[in-house]
């Protein structure tokens, strides 16, 4: 076989502020493509649990009541990128949030001789985040998302993806806290749009319709992106 043909693994970026389906829609992703969803705090967790030797080194800042260095994040990310699972691509939600990670996750790509095929940006419109934020919650038990007005499982209170009865919701998914929040994204992620729009992978989608409707915008996107 030709090595320099072989198909590099998808590497796909959502941004979106809180409450804009990143979640869902990297789980849809993943189910559609079989690319592999990596969050930033299951990352960290796993690390942690694993006992390698960034996540010791991670486990030791956090215990210490500080904030993970991008440096440590990295090297947990270059371990998860190695493993087999992750040969055929990658969703990374939550994760570059400012310029400077973005510049550190082109530099660990760049050591495999890979890139970004898209940073998708999911289009909200700032006033509907309150309804959705302070809505939505979660399965205990595999994470799959609900909302109370959009997305409520089939039987009331059971996970229409495993079973579960264990139903969970963040102590900051209220409206006291979503004005914050959003002030947060636009000034610290809200320019990876900006970075990600120069270098020419950016990708928009309107995200404030159904899910199912966002769902296919992204699969036509991704299809696009990594053909």
């Amino acid at each position: 076989m030709n090595m320099a043909v072989m198909t590099r693994p998808a590497v796909l970026i959502l941004l979106g502020p809180p409450g804009a389906g990143k979640g869902t829609q990297a789980r849809m992703l993943e189910e559609k493509f079989g690319y592999v969803q990596l969050s930033t705090g299951d990352l960290l967790r796993e690390a942690v649990a694993a006992g390698t030797p960034a996540g010791l080194a991670a486990k030791a800042v956090m215990e210490a009541g500080q904030l993970v260095s991008d440096e440590i994040v990295i090297n947990i990310l270059r371990d998860r990128l190695a493993k087999p699972d992750c040969a055929k691509g990658v969703i990374l939600d939550g994760f570059p949030r400012t310029t400077v990670q973005a510049e550190a996750l082109d530099g660990l790509l760049a050591e495999t001789n890979q890139k970004i095929n898209a940073a998708i940006s999911l289009e909200v419109d700032d006033a509907a985040m309150v309804e959705r934020i302070s809505g939505r919650y979660t399965c205990g038990s595999c994470g799959e998302g609900y909302h109370d007005s959009f997305k409520q499982p089939a039987k009331a209170g059971t996970c229409d993806k495993c079973g579960g009865t264990e139903m969970k919701r963040r102590a900051d998914d209220n409206a006291e806290t979503v004005a914050s929040r959003l002030e947060a994204y636009h000034a610290q992620t809200a320019p990876l749009i900006a970075y990600y729009g120069g270098k020419g992978v950016l990708q928009t989608t309107d995200a404030m319709g159904g899910i199912d409707d966002i769902a296919q915008d992204m699969a036509a996107i991704v299809t696009k992106a990594t053909s």
